[in-house]
């Protein structure tokens, strides 16, 4: 059979690597622990299971095998270099080929910008691991210590006598020698590093930009049908009949019938399949299609009507209480200055490039084979094993190139929807989503509601901080410990406010407050859950305390901050938040922009935000330009972030600091969502503004801090600082606020 390319590209790996003689087969399983397989050469064609990362061969050439899912993230870049680093060869002798889900590479998601901070130090036992090897097979060739073997290159050199040999001529001693202890496999120091660090290009990109066949969207089989998956416009309704017959009569088409789903928003919705011999078949004949829907509860959904609800929550107790602390209206009382201010945003798409799109084929036997662009693979097959009853070890995915993923292909709906009208039809499938389904029936960023009071003192110090926030919640059954279900609210992704966030701790008197509106719409994680939304909220309502206070906005933050080089408590995602290393950030954003040094025109402003998210410290100078009739020009942004010891890629980490800026500002500036009668109003792009290339910022200055922390990821960090900076500044330039995503909502027109 003829498999699609990043599969076959794979096999080809294993054959040819193996079919020369020896090599040399390093591994990592989920616990950390360094495993090895792989002695003698198998016989020609036999192909290995994928139980390892590394491999080498007696030409020399090493394949690197990439675990996490490729979102345009360029992790299947960076994480390969860190093993090629500590290996000690020239990345120009490195292939590098995407795993298929597999246990023994251990968590294989892309999201949460986990990738490199849970990888980073294993992957250099693995390659310090190899390189010891190769250096104890040299030894035992020239009979001489090893410490006195030294490896550069690809090549291990005898330092006395200058004998030198290349791995390929070692595989075959080095594949029969015990692994050593990874604990005690001695690291190199950072400060011989040759690759990381260093600008390495994505290693797909010559077959992206030649537009060679990689994404999930690419794929072909032999006897493969094509299908597109209607569901109900209204969100959360389900298909009750559909003119079926007329259907399956129209040119190309192979069958069509109704998929009557699962109760899970998240998972196998109800819908109508149509398949069809072509993908253009199938979606013309989805034109004719008319379907009778049961629309459910969600009918009922609009978003001015969630805006009134709010609107009347807000005057009412929170429903639960995230953070307490003093008396908020004692203090408001005795307060020099007081602000209130009421900010939302709407719900949005995630607007990936690449649709969301699956090919599964149900095989006689039972078991399941996929072809996903998905973040979270393992997620994947669980949902597919529960949906469908079958054991995960019956379920192969094969993880191909994302166009694009945001958090929305951490969800797994559209892969289960594949697998359904597989299993139906009893054929291998692609599904694939329209434009207009993974617009309309996308797992939203959840839209909400802050309702907020504020106090300073005569000193312009920060008393009181009070935060009503209304957010969305889904109503789902959850299976208690003692066997019984259970009805219960559980809030959109990044929709629940944690008492942690800056600046709660920091207040002496906090109230934080949240309220959840119950809603048929699904939910998922978006760029930088939570965060994304809640730093443009706080940060611009600091910006407006400051104000109040007439205090300068980087030097109220830095007392905001205080000195503590630790606050008591967890940050995001359980991390402990370090005031130091904030500090650092900020004061160092406010010198590489020139804060307070620069005298703007009318109309001219710059504004300053940072936030700790995914384990990164990020701090961002936006300066913008708002003409008279309000058009807004972001002429330069100036990010700062502490990641780490080590930039692994300093290419790919220049890369994620623009693309988020340019993210965050596109979502600033365009998108949101309409609801009305319960159905997405927008269709497409042309109702769903992205930015476009002249109106991005003319200069974005990067700037990484080196310090003594671990390492962490980027994709996610630098976005939430975005959009509150561009909004101060365009306070500073027009004494105007910006309270509603998006921009376009409000009017910067200024005289």
């Amino acid at each position: 059979m003829t498999h699609p390319p990043v599969s076959s590209a794979r096999r080809n790996f294993l054959r040819q690597s193996t079919a020369g003689g020896a090599s040399l087969l390093l591994g990592l399983h989920s616990g950390g622990v360094i495993a090895a397989a792989g002695a003698t050469a198998p016989a020609e064609g036999a192909e290995f299971a994928p139980n390892a990362f590394i491999r080498i061969g007696q030409d020399g050439r090493v394949t690197l095998i990439s675990k996490q899912p490729e979102i345009g993230q360029g992790i299947k870049t960076s994480l390969p270099m860190i093993i090629a680093e500590e290996l000690d060869v020239d990345w120009k002798d490195v292939r590098v080929v995407q795993g298929d889900l597999n246990p023994v590479y251990g968590s294989q998601g892309a999201g949460g910008s986990t990738s490199t901070p849970t990888n980073y130090d294993n992957f250099h036992r693995l390659g310090a691991t190899a390189r010891a090897i190769l250096v104890q097979a040299a030894s035992q060739a020239w009979n001489v210590p090893a410490a006195e073997c030294a490896t550069a290159q690809g090549s291990v050199e005898h330092k006395g006598s200058g004998r030198k040999l290349g791995y390929g001529a070692l595989v075959k001693v080095a594949a029969t020698l015990p692994v050593p202890d990874a604990k005690g496999v001695q690291l190199k120091d950072p400060s011989g590093y040759r690759l990381l660090g260093t600008r390495i290009g994505g290693v797909d990109n010559g077959l992206v930009v030649s537009g060679k066949p990689l994404f999930g969207i690419d794929v072909k089989l032999p006897g493969m049908l094509y299908a597109t998956y209607v569901k109900c416009p209204t969100l959360g309704g389900r298909p009750v009949s559909a003119n079926l017959d007329a259907i399956k009569a129209m040119p190309g088409v192979k069958d069509a019938f109704i998929v009557e789903g699962t109760a899970n928003l998240n998972g196998l919705r109800p819908g109508v399949a149509i398949l069809a011999n072509s993908t253009w078949n199938a979606l013309r004949a989805r034109k004719k299609l008319d379907v009778k829907w049961d629309e459910g509860e969600g009918a009922n959904h609009s978003w001015a009507g969630f805006t009134a609800q709010a609107q009347a929550l807000s005057r009412q107790p929170g429903a639960a209480t995230m953070r307490k602390d003093g008396d908020v209206n004692a203090a408001l009382a005795g307060a020099a200055h007081t602000v209130e201010a009421a900010y939302s945003y709407p719900f949005i798409s995630h607007a990936s490039m690449e649709p969301q799109n699956c090919t599964a084929w149900f095989k006689p036997d039972g078991s399941l084979e996929l072809w996903a662009p998905t973040q979270n693979p393992g997620s994947g097959q669980a949902l597919a094993a529960s949906t469908f009853d079958i054991p995960k070890e019956k379920i192969t995915l094969h993880i191909t190139r994302s166009g694009g993923g945001f958090g929305r292909r951490l969800s797994s709906d559209f892969i289960v929807d594949a697998a359904a009208i597989s299993q139906k039809v009893k054929a291998p499938v692609k599904l694939t989503w329209t434009r207009e389904d993974d617009l309309q029936q996308d797992h939203f960023r959840a839209g909400g509601f802050h309702f907020l009071r504020g106090g300073v003192d005569d000193a312009g110090k920060l008393v009181a901080w009070h935060n009503h926030f209304v957010t969305f919640a889904n109503r789902i059954e959850r299976k208690e410990s003692d066997g019984t279900n259970n009805s219960v609210l559980q809030p959109g992704s990044g929709g629940n406010l944690s008492g942690d966030e800056f600046p709660g701790r920091w207040a002496a008197n906090c109230l934080l407050e949240q309220t959840p509106i119950e809603c048929r719409i699904p939910m998922g994680p978006w760029r930088a859950p939570g965060s994304n939304v809640f730093a443009w909220v706080f940060h611009s309502f600091i910006d407006e305390l400051a104000h109040a206070a007439g205090r300068d906005p980087v030097e109220f933050r830095l007392e905001l901050l205080g000195d503590k080089d630790i606050v008591p408590g967890t940050g995001e995602r359980g991390q402990p938040y370090s005031v130091a290393r904030m500090r650092n950030v900020l004061k160092a954003v406010a010198d590489k922009a020139d804060w307070g040094k620069r005298k703007f025109a009318r109309g001219q402003g710059a504004g300053v935000a940072f936030h700790f998210s995914h384990r990164g410290y990020v701090a961002e100078v936006a300066e913008v330009t708002v003409s008279k009739d309000g058009k807004l020009t972001v002429d330069r942004v100036v990010v700062v972030t502490d990641i780490g010891a080590q930039i692994v890629n300093l290419s790919g980490a220049e890369n994620q600091v623009e693309g988020s800026v340019i993210d965050g500002l596109s979502t600033l500036m365009g998108p949101a969502l309409d609801i009305d009668k319960g159905r997405i109003v927008q269709s497409n792009f042309h109702e769903y503004p992205l930015l476009r290339m002249p109106d991005t910022p003319t200069k974005i200055e990067s700037h990484f801090l080196k310090t003594d922390y671990p390492v962490t990821g980027l994709g996610e960090p630098v976005f939430p600082p975005l959009a509150p900076a561009v909004c101060n500044a365009i306070f500073a330039a027009t004494g105007k606020r910006v309270r509603e995503l998006p921009l376009s909502k409000t009017d910067l027109s200024w005289s």
